[in-house]
């Protein structure tokens, strides 16, 4: 598994965590991390990945068209690691 995969993946975390938690700040409390490092994680997916994920204004944010489309399948990997992380623990 290649270096940007293991980025992207973990970029896909934080990304399902933000739409999940309906802003940067909120994901960033439940992630332990600060809304920078969010906001910076959620940046270079979407650069990885050329596309942009959410429409943002300083009051509120929404998801694009790729990004409703990637937030399905990334809430679903992360829940399955979920359960495979319980299943050996």
């Amino acid at each position: 598994m290649s270096d940007d995969l293991i980025e992207q993946i973990a970029g896909m975390a934080v990304f399902a965590a933000v739409v999940q938690a309906q802003s940067f700040s909120a994901a960033a409390l439940r992630l332990g991390l600060t809304k920078s490092a969010v906001s910076k994680q959620v940046a270079r997916l979407e650069h990885s990945l050329g596309v942009k994920l959410l429409h943002r204004t300083t009051r509120s944010q929404s998801l694009t068209e790729a990004g409703q489309a990637l937030y399905l399948r990334a809430a679903q990997g992360v829940a399955l690691a979920e359960e495979a992380r319980a299943a050996v623990a």
